[in-house]
């Protein structure tokens, strides 16, 4: 992997390479809005789309007809309208059916009922079609042959705004089915808990029962992910959760590993019943032999290592000697490597991580997003913890191929380099900031001219630094109506001027001490006066000392008599001069 490259999803040009994470966002977003705008222009307009050019043509890279074949009012016509997420289309159909007295078959409007339900009552629309699905088929579906999904919040769509409406669409045709099976009364819960209504989930729950039906492993696994929402204390949680593992062993459900995620999720949410519980259910699942998914292993870390309260559990360690040995695959729309090694502040823990991370295809398991936010905390804890030497390898080979490093990032690698006395790196940091964008925050701007100005060094690293300050004043000097003017402070002109009084470029320093301080009423420190009197005699200009002199008695500085006598001792003046 070329270490200088920007990550494959882009384009191999340089105008379109991102810079900074923020630009890395923001072009994988239009891609992927590129991509929308095609499907929605092919959903749009069919019919400039069903001639096949491609010999042979390959079905599966042709765009999806969704154009009804059949007219009429029929149930075929429904079944089509189904297949093809036409939500609106689909009801309209189904009402027509019903009010001509023609039956609908069971399973064609438990087929409605299901496309109702995970659609929660909207039309079908591409945005829907991208977000994290869940399986509202027949029990029996492998759930590791789902594609990955993106992590859903730990709210999920269980907001206060509920999406589930009153009365709705498919409430209203569960009323009127003549005959309603298992199957109406599963789909219906699952689509309540999946819309934010667990609570009129939990009465169709009860209700099945009454009517002596079944769930499925699914309806079970929905119902104790919404345990949280329908108690408030911890304990309460906890009993309902039981409530229906033990409804699952009287009807004979075998539980899944979804089963076991939705519990562990719920005991995330039970405090101290859910330290204590969890472990109970680690070991119930292994009972039996089912495997763990990444999602076990959140929930698991999350119960025990709950925001700054980061107790020294060993289950960390236990997790990461799992997690080493196998790549895995998903199985949860939870599955996720976002880990916390990393806030742990222990180097091993993280090493460890992130070999894990990287065996297989387990890094899949990241957006683009959570992987550079990984980074940013794994290289921040080697800034803090590892040999300079260490860090600058990690830093070579990470940036920008794999992340882009955040100003944070630059400020522990700028601290990490003065602690190990690595100052004449600072230059290639320098281009970095510029490269990722950083030129214009401040915070960084202080730290770096205060580490190049705080000592000399050999003359060959002061040059270098020379032209960093340079370009640092070009950047507040650069005007723009695109962007505010930079506004210099006090410090950061001290540190200009005493980085070109180094090198040697009295007129550039002058120009700062005698321009730029009085612009921002400021007075330049005893310090950049005796620098500047320094480069004055090593360039033998008597007449910059004696300006400096003048700056400085005009300004009633102590330091003005001891610079006159330290003039008329160290210089040959003339008779004008004096």
């Amino acid at each position: 992997q070329d270490p200088t490259a920007a990550h494959y999803m882009f384009q191999d040009d340089p105008f379109l390479m991102p810079r900074n994470a923020a630009n890395a966002r923001l072009y994988s977003l239009s891609k992927e809005a590129g991509r929308n705008a095609a499907k929605y222009i092919i959903k749009q307009f069919p019919q400039y789309f069903d001639k096949t050019f491609a010999e042979p043509n390959v079905p599966c890279l042709m765009p999806e007809t969704l154009t009804p074949e059949i007219e009429g009012v029929s149930e075929e016509a429904l079944k089509e309208r189904i297949h093809l997420r036409r939500v609106k289309d689909s009801v309209d159909l189904f009402d027509q059916l019903v009010q001509a007295g023609t039956p609908v078959s069971l399973e064609t409007t438990n087929s409605l009922l299901d496309l109702l339900c995970f659609y929660g009552d909207g039309e079908f629309t591409l945005e829907k079609q991208e977000e994290q699905k869940e399986d509202l088929e027949e029990p029996g579906v492998n759930a590791s042959e789902q594609k990955a999904r993106k992590r859903q919040s730990q709210r999920g769509s269980q907001s206060s705004d509920s999406r589930w409406r009153e009365n709705n669409n498919a409430e209203r045709i569960f009323k009127i089915m003549p005959e309603r099976n298992a199957h109406s009364y599963c789909t219906m819960i699952r689509g309540m808990v999946k819309h934010g209504a667990s609570a009129k989930a939990y009465d169709m729950y009860i209700d099945m029962l009454n009517e002596r039906h079944k769930a499925d492993v699914h309806t079970f696994n929905a119902l104790i992910a919404a345990v949280p929402y329908l108690k408030e204390r911890f304990l309460e949680r906890w009993e309902l959760a039981k409530v229906f593992l033990n409804h699952m062993a009287q009807q004979e459900v075998q539980p899944n590993l979804l089963t076991f995620n939705a519990l562990l999720k719920t005991l995330r949410r039970c405090g101290g019943v859910g330290r204590s519980m969890s472990l109970s259910v680690i070991k119930e699942m292994e009972a039996l032999d089912i495997e763990p998914s990444l999602a076990t292993y959140d929930h698991l870390l999350s119960i025990f290592y709950r925001g700054v309260d980061l107790c020294s559990s060993g289950i960390i360690l236990e997790v990461l000697d799992d997690v080493e040995k196998r790549s895995f695959i998903p199985q949860d729309p939870d599955d996720g490597m976002d880990f916390n090694c990393c806030d742990l502040k222990d180097i091993k823990l993280a090493y460890r991580l992130n070999k894990a991370m990287e065996k297989g295809d387990n890094w899949k398991f990241l957006d683009m997003d959570q992987l550079n936010a990984y980074w940013s905390k794994f290289f921040s804890l080697l800034c803090m913890m590892e040999q300079i030497d260490v860090v600058l390898k990690w830093y070579k080979e990470m940036s920008p191929s794999v992340f882009y490093p955040t100003p944070k990032n630059i400020l522990d690698l700028l601290q990490a380099l003065d602690a190990a006395n690595h100052l004449e790196v600072i230059p290639s940091v320098w281009e970095d900031m510029k490269q990722l964008g950083f030129s214009r925050r401040n915070d960084l701007l202080e730290e770096l001219l205060s580490l190049m100005s705080r000592e000399r060094h050999p003359d060959e690293i002061q040059l270098a630094f020379a032209k960093c300050a340079e370009d640092i004043k070009a950047f507040h000097e650069q005007s723009g109506r695109e962007q505010a003017p930079l506004e210099w402070t006090g410090s950061a002109l001290g540190h200009v001027a005493l980085l070109f009084s180094r090198v040697g470029r009295t007129q550039d320093a002058w120009y700062v001490m005698m321009e730029r301080f009085q612009q921002i009423n400021r007075i330049p420190t005893d310090q950049v006066m005796d620098e500047f009197f320094a480069c004055a005699k090593q360039t033998n200009c008597p007449d910059e000392a004696i300006k400096l002199v003048k700056l400085a008695a005009s300004l009633g500085l102590p330091s003005s008599q001891r610079l006159k006598s330290r003039t008329e001792k160290e210089f040959e003046l003339s008779e004008k001069q004096r």
